[in-house]
């Protein structure tokens, strides 16, 4: 900072940091040349950005509403510093700008002020006050957060406006929410502007969604039926949409396609609301209440499991569901997961129908899985393994394949592999068997055991084979107790520290495990137990590190978790 304040802050910084051989000028996208002596008096956006950045393209617009706000009433301008590759892409991009900008062919003053600022990434937007002064390096953050509220946006400002968006917190209400110092209305799927004041005393949700995104496209459509369901009741709730797309034609035909508000395509408040509410995922519905108060932060997987029912998403009726979905577990059967309707079978790789009835008893293992997914590629050789070595004792387990493939020739490449059966690839059961288990596409490999009774054993049976294998079986907590207390039975005959060649420096100790590591031996994950040097970050399997030890072999070789 101070090497900024060293080389800016004096009387003659517009000419240290804009003079150039090739001229004392800067550009308008016209092509007018303007004098840097007009800067005087000005505060400064120095805006470093390029056309190729997609998040450079999704803030311009925002920093273009903000510009155009101050422009008009304050001594303010913004100057374009082009991270372009190309004097076309840097002439497109400039023609969005209403501001001013370096000469693209001028690389010595576009890399002296890249170097001066210390600019590591873009957007980065440079603030300095008329006096060339720094105010601050985090221009974006702060344009983002309180558009033309934070001009000139000093540091005391924004501590000012910070401290205001607190009170504002605990104050919360429908206008402190949707109302911005420019709009005061959401929009109709026509256009039509609604006050906000006529949603204030109704339950609202805040729907955040990408309409070119998958889950969002999905889950449109469930909410529009909960939203009329409520509506058809005479319930008082609205939907606002927040959108997140960057199309306008898509944000349109998006919207005619909705019964609910939505707000103006763009509108600074969106990027806002995301922060404020920390959205993380999409599509997320967050539930305003009568009073303006959050009532809660995502409801939309209520609404995908049950739709109008969830309302008025209290604790009282979130408690509610959570009685009615354990009911259902416990009266669980493998038909009531597997069959719907006519749908009451599973296939093998060759086409073969299998009726579920005849599953019936049986423990069955769920696998969803792709092979577009390189964790899935990875963990199927590992299942197949645990398969074969179940099934040459105990023919009492299957395994029945849930596709999450985009496409059927993907599904038949990867179940030609498969010595189990599939749900077939077109099959309406994947959807349901998805949302009853929650599973989400870029989460998969996903495997969830069922029991013998057709009951829920366990969600996560992927950890329990990667760190048992066959000997997990069949996978109930009992089960695993007994395979941890067997694992602590044999360490306890493992020598407590070690000296390896691997690892001269220090003794390595053994240690229990709660997650995975990698091995510094073999390279490969281990679990539950290992040699380990806190000090340097350093862990050896059991099985590398003793695997001198003739007299710990036997043991070793009975559990590949230990490596």
């Amino acid at each position: 900072m101070a090497a900024l304040d060293g080389v800016v802050a004096h009387p003659h910084f517009l000419h240290s940091l804009f003079w150039s051989e090739s001229g004392n000028y800067l550009l308008r996208n016209n092509g007018d040349k303007v004098e840097i002596e007009m800067l005087k008096g000005k505060s400064l956006g120095l805006y470093f950005s390029a056309a190729w950045c997609g998040q450079s393209q999704r803030f311009t617009p925002s920093l273009v509403e903000v510009y155009n706000e101050l422009s008009s009433k304050d001594n303010f301008e913004v100057i374009f510093v082009s991270s372009d590759d190309d004097d076309k892409s840097f002439n497109e991009y400039f023609s969005k700008m209403p501001w001013l900008a370096v000469p693209f062919p001028d690389l010595e003053r576009r890399d002296r002020l890249d170097s001066l600022f210390k600019v590591r990434g873009i957007p980065h937007l440079i603030i300095l006050n008329k006096n060339g002064k720094l105010s601050t390096e985090s221009g974006v953050d702060f344009v983002q957060e309180f558009g033309a509220d934070g001009y000139p946006f000093t540091p005391e400002k924004i501590t000012q406006l910070m401290n205001q968006e607190l009170v504002a917190r605990r104050n919360q209400s429908l206008r402190s929410i949707l109302v911005s110092s420019s709009r005061d209305f959401v929009v109709t799927s026509k256009g039509e502007k609604v006050p906000v004041a006529e949603l204030e005393g109704k339950v609202v949700g805040l729907y955040f969604s990408l309409f070119s995104y998958e889950r969002c496209i999905a889950f449109t459509p469930k909410l529009v039926d909960a939203y009329e369901e409520l509506k058809g009741m005479g319930e008082r709730f609205e939907i606002v949409l927040i959108s997140i797309d960057q199309d306008e034609e898509v944000y349109k035909e998006a919207l005619m396609n909705i019964p609910w508000f939505a707000l103006p395509f763009r509108d600074n408040r969106c990027d806002k609301l995301i922060r404020y509410f920390e959205v993380s995922t999409l599509p997320t519905l967050v539930v305003i209440g009568r009073d303006g108060k959050t009532l809660h932060s995502n409801v939309a997987d209520a609404v995908e499991e049950h739709g109008f029912l969830a309302y008025p998403f209290t604790k009282e009726k979130f408690a509610e569901l959570a009685e009615i979905e354990k009911a259902k577990e416990e009266a669980q059967t493998l038909e009531s997961v597997l069959v719907l309707e006519e749908h009451d079978f599973v296939i093998k790789n060759d086409g073969t129908k299998i009726p579920v009835l005849s599953l019936v008893g049986k423990n069955i293992l769920i696998y969803f899985s792709a092979d577009w997914c390189p964790p899935c590629r990875a963990f199927l050789p590992k299942l197949i393994e645990t398969y074969d070595n179940i099934k040459k004792n105990d023919d009492n387990l299957e395994v029945i394949f849930i596709s999450c493939d985009r496409d059927e020739s993907s599904f038949k490449n990867i179940f030609s592999r498969m010595p189990w059966l599939a749900v077939p690839f077109d099959d309406p059961r994947k959807a349901s068997l998805r949302r009853k288990f929650k599973v989400q596409v870029e989460g998969t490999p996903v495997l969830i055991s069922i029991g013998a009774d057709g009951r829920t054993v366990t969600n996560d049976a992927i950890q329990l084979i990667s760190s048992y294998g066959a000997k997990a079986y069949p996978f109930d907590a009992g089960r695993i107790e007994e395979l941890k207390l067997e694992i602590e039975a044999m360490a306890k005959n493992w020598p407590q520290k070690v000296k390896h060649t691997l690892h001269e420096e220090h003794q390595l100790y053994l240690a229990s495990r709660q997650g995975y590591y990698v091995c510094d031996g073999c390279e490969k994950q281990g679990h539950l137990w290992s040699y380990n040097c806190e000090e340097c970050d350093f862990d050896l399997h059991p099985r590398c590190a003793l695997e001198k030890r003739p007299e710990n072999q036997s043991e070793m070789e009975e559990w590949s978790c230990c490596g």
